[in-house]
């Protein structure tokens, strides 16, 4: 019993990844929003740092490089505020 309910079901986990993956669009939409307005606000990079932390190794190479960057970037820009991310 305890190791079916380790196993976890591919469609709650397609589900999960498509849930992160609106969130992290909706977050670079603000992000976007806010390049636009001339002033980021810290908050928004770092809650993306916190949800591109938060994802799993996908199966896309291509995919998974760009979120790399995109993370790095967001580091970037919170170092050059003085906010350190771990």
């Amino acid at each position: 019993m305890l190791a079916l309910q380790e196993v976890e079901d591919p469609l709650a986990e397609r589900k999960r990844a498509a849930r992160h993956g609106r969130d992290l669009l909706d977050t670079l939409d603000q992000l976007k929003a806010d390049l636009l307005a001339g002033r980021v606000a810290p908050d928004r990079l770092e809650r993306l740092a916190a949800q591109l932390s938060r994802r799993k190794p996908g199966d896309d190479p291509y995919l998974e490089a760009i979120l790399d960057e995109i993370d790095l970037r967001a580091r970037v820009e919170l170092a050059k505020l003085g906010i350190f991310t771990d």
